[in-house]
């Protein structure tokens, strides 16, 4: 049961009507995607919904899903994509942690600053239920690092011409790195 504060919280989520977590108890603003980690986020909804339609596992989602969470120090998420399996909350916000979420990087997750933001954001993750995170950095090398609840310390990094996987998070699931990138 939520107390009237979480409530309060929740409910101004509902009114600001822009993509935003709590932490801290403290709404905080994100800003809108670019072109490339749009699409990037658009292409990695897409394949988990084409698994979840095939395998009947969980709910795929996109970027400005919201997701609440009973942390200490934060109250919610809200990844670029992912996949959720629980119960479907309708027109709510989902409760509970996905399985599996994604961050793609804007050009303001540069930086020693943005970093250990990052790294706090995968751990509080982990902290409430999620299995595999992926940091997707698109100006990189190495594209997608996987972080896993069992192994957080040791992500598995995938470049171009290669498929990234979810496990155990999205059993069987993968996709070609290379799809991250328009054909144009």
């Amino acid at each position: 049961m939520s107390t009237g504060v979480e409530e309060s919280l929740e409910d101004l989520l509902y009114q600001i009507r822009q993509k935003a977590e709590i932490i801290n108890r403290q709404i905080i603003l994100m800003p809108p995607s670019g072109a490339l980690p749009g699409y990037a986020g658009d292409q990695i909804f897409y394949s988990l919904r084409e698994y979840s339609k095939r395998t009947g596992y969980g709910f795929a989602f996109g970027d400005n899903v919201g997701f609440i969470v009973n942390l200490p120090h934060r109250q919610s998420f809200c990844p670029c994509a992912g996949l959720f399996v629980g119960a479907y909350p309708g027109m709510k916000f989902f409760q509970g942690a996905p399985v599996f979420a994604v961050e793609v990087r804007n050009e303001e997750d540069y930086g020693p600053r943005a970093e250990l933001e990052r790294a706090e954001k995968r751990i509080d993750y982990l902290a409430a239920g999620t299995l595999v995170v992926w940091d997707v950095d698109l100006l990189s090398e190495n594209l997608i690092k996987v972080y896993r609840a069992n192994d957080p310390d040791n992500p598995t990094i995938y470049g171009r011409a290669q498929f990234a996987e979810a496990e155990p998070a999205v059993p069987g699931w993968s996709m070609p790195v290379d799809d991250l990138f328009p054909k144009w």
